[in-house]
């Protein structure tokens, strides 16, 4: 019988979390783009949300790694970092032009890395 450490079964139900919180958060964006309509205040405070709760899950990640956890293949990390890292280079990007533009890049953003999410619980 395999149990998890509580910082493994933290990092493991974070991910399922956030997967399920950026497909939501594409489809809403995704509506926003198809309307017309600029995203809300709503959505950029989810996005950051969203973004923030990733790098806790990250931390989570190095703390089970660090007290004897592995992922079963490395390309899990890949996937852990890219999601760090993009999802606010994606945000600050996202600001340089027109309301339109936002909602494509940060939706369009939202549905990438619900990719790599599923990715990292596939290769975890």
């Amino acid at each position: 019988m395999n149990v998890l450490s509580p910082i493994a079964f933290l990092h493991t139900l974070g991910a399922r979390v956030l997967l399920l919180f950026a497909l939501a958060l594409a489809i809403w964006g995704t509506f926003q783009y198809f309307r017309k309509a600029a995203i809300s205040a709503g959505f950029r405070s989810s996005y950051l949300i969203m973004a923030g709760v990733t790098a806790v899950q990250g931390l989570l990640g190095l703390a089970a790694f660090a007290t004897g956890g592995h992922p079963r293949t490395l390309l899990h990390l890949v996937y852990g970092a890219f999601a760090v890292l993009f999802l606010p280079g994606a945000y600050f990007w996202a600001h340089r032009g027109n309301p339109r533009r936002e909602a494509v890049i940060l939706a369009g953003a939202a549905w990438v890395v619900s990719i790599a999410f599923f990715r990292g619980i596939a290769t975890g």
